[in-house]
């Protein structure tokens, strides 16, 4: 079987930056265990399977190295952008996934014709205890934190003071992914000039050390920032070693998330 298969790197505009992702362009899904399989091959933090509908629509499935994700952001931008160079001419597409329907529009601006605005569920964070072991798992005794405000959505989110504090960060993964238990930990704090705020997103239980660049994220962020800094739309930078710029924008229930993406490989996958 003869997959067509394109590596791209979302939330940039760079080669070599942002999230890297798998997307298999197919006519069904093959068995679970043979898309777990290439996930895994891949290595890269997600890998997206989409299938044409009959009504025109898209079924979309994301993998991790390790198991099925029920909400992945670069790789949903990453299916998209490959649809755009593939000549796809109805917009917005529409994803049938296992977070309901999810949009994509094409988001063209003069000097922009590859980023995209997704249309993804607000999960507003709620407080929450501090679960034992996070924070020293995550290493704030080595950049000489002891506490922070601990919440908790999809995933943990952890705030702190200073993006130099984000970015200092070194976690202990070992430690982490004992306490994750597939929740991932969002770790933010505000930014500086232009910048609304900073992340870094750690996931080591389903085979994520840290995520270079995360859409999904920021359906959490958001509502966080749109209720503390009083504003609906951000500009927020990923702390990762390969960085990573995404947009967002409240807009109701749904948050809007804009990113770009760039094409680093197209082959096939034989199988």
């Amino acid at each position: 079987m003869a997959i067509p298969y394109y590596h791209v790197d979302a939330f940039t505009g760079e080669l070599f930056a942002g999230n890297p992702a798998g997307v298999c362009i197919l006519s069904a899904f093959p068995a679970d265990s043979v898309m777990q399989k290439i996930a895994a091959e891949n290595r890269h933090s997600e890998t997206a399977f989409v299938v044409p509908r009959a009504d025109g629509d898209f079924d979309l499935r994301w993998f991790t190295p390790k198991v099925e994700d029920d909400l992945c952001g670069h790789a949903t931008l990453a299916t998209a952008y490959v649809l755009a160079l593939r000549k796809h001419n109805v917009w917005p597409v529409r994803f049938h996934t296992r977070s309901g329907i999810l949009t994509v529009a094409q988001h063209v601006t003069q000097n922009n014709k590859d980023s995209f605005e997704m249309d993804f569920p607000a999960m507003p964070p709620q407080p929450c205890e501090t679960p034992v072991g996070l924070l020293p798992a995550l290493g704030f005794v080595d950049v000489g934190l002891k506490v922070a405000l601990v919440m908790r959505s999809r995933d943990y989110l952890v705030v702190v003071d200073k993006a130099d504090q984000v970015r200092a960060l070194s976690p202990d993964m070992t430690a982490l992914a004992k306490l994750d238990a597939g929740n991932g930990t969002i770790v933010t704090a505000p930014g500086d000039g232009d910048v609304d705020y900073v992340c870094r997103m750690f996931l080591p239980s389903a085979g994520i050390d840290e995520d270079p660049a995360t859409g999904s994220i920021h359906c959490i962020l958001a509502p966080y920032w749109a209720g503390r800094l009083g504003k609906n739309s951000f500009y927020a930078q990923q702390l990762s070693a390969r960085g990573g710029s995404v947009q967002s924008t409240i807009a109701g229930d749904r948050v809007k998330i804009v990113g770009r993406a760039r094409l680093y490989l197209h082959g096939t996958l034989e199988l």
